[in-house]
């Protein structure tokens, strides 16, 4: 009986899934036919419609450059801030300096990113005012967390071969690390920073709604008052910056690869 129930429980589970998922759709309320209907699908036309053509005026050209330098500038800071505390935090959380430290830093990593950034930069503009510098130390707060726990998952996994041999060889706790551990995550570390970098370009937009600077707040304003062509050329904008960032992103891996080989 014990094998028999066994052998039946991934049913047991994938049933519970689908009874979860259909008890979702009945709470919530979704109804795909509303959404599908004629008057949906006119009103959200209407509403795209709007958008066309952009506004290429020169100065709100010069205006949407500068907001985006803003907005690279500060998802890159933000992302850099957030690699280099998230590496720091990683190494107490993965165990790295003493088992005490492992809860602490672990509480302090889920603290961080469990606040989502929209709240993170309402506290950094009541502390550093409106404007970039607020959404960046956002970002890194936020970035933080969810590098650091990245990496310290990563640091877990490594294999631990190559620093017991530096080890055992007489080399120091530091020195095994460095020669042992880092070239073996390093590029991972790079990997899920760089994704991460893209992920903050986009949420930079996000945290222009409280007033962090960048294309995020040209965008807010600009459909608060329902400027919607103006909006479509913020928009244009930042799906280049993204797809720019993806391709340097995607080039960085490949340089590493072949570094690394």
């Amino acid at each position: 009986m014990r094998t028999g129930a066994l052998v039946w429980q991934p049913w047991v589970v994938l049933i519970g899934c689908v009874l979860a998922t259909a008890a979702s759709f009945a709470y919530l309320g979704v109804d795909f036919a509303t959404l599908l209907g004629a008057d949906s699908r006119e009103q959200m036309g209407h509403f795209a419609r709007g958008f066309f053509p952009p506004d290429l005026t020169p100065e709100f050209l010069r205006r949407t450059l500068r907001g985006a330098a803003e907005t690279l500038a500060m998802s890159a800071l933000g992302t850099l801030l957030a690699a280099l505390t998230g590496a720091l935090l990683a190494l107490p959380a993965a165990g790295r300096w003493s088992l005490w430290l492992r809860a602490p830093a672990r509480l302090v990593l889920n603290v961080l990113r469990s606040i989502p950034e929209l709240v993170w930069a309402v506290f950094m503009v009541l502390a550093a005012g409106l404007g970039p510098f607020a959404g960046c130390l956002a970002l890194a707060v936020h970035t933080s967390g969810v590098l650091g726990r990245l990496f310290a998952e990563t640091l877990e996994n490594a294999p631990p071969e190559p620093a017991r041999a530096l080890r055992d060889a007489g080399g120091g706790a530091t020195l095994a690390f460095l020669y042992g551990t880092l070239p073996v995550v390093l590029p991972q570390f790079t990997s899920y920073a760089l994704y991460r970098w893209e992920y903050n370009i986009r949420m930079a937009a996000v945290l222009g709604l409280v007033g962090a600077g960048g294309l995020g707040q040209l965008l807010y304003v600009a459909l608060s008052v329902f400027k919607t062509h103006e909006a479509a050329t913020l928009l244009l904008t930042m799906i280049a910056l993204v797809a720019l960032v993806d391709l340097l992103s995607a080039w960085l891996r490949r340089f590493l690869g072949r570094a690394g080989a």
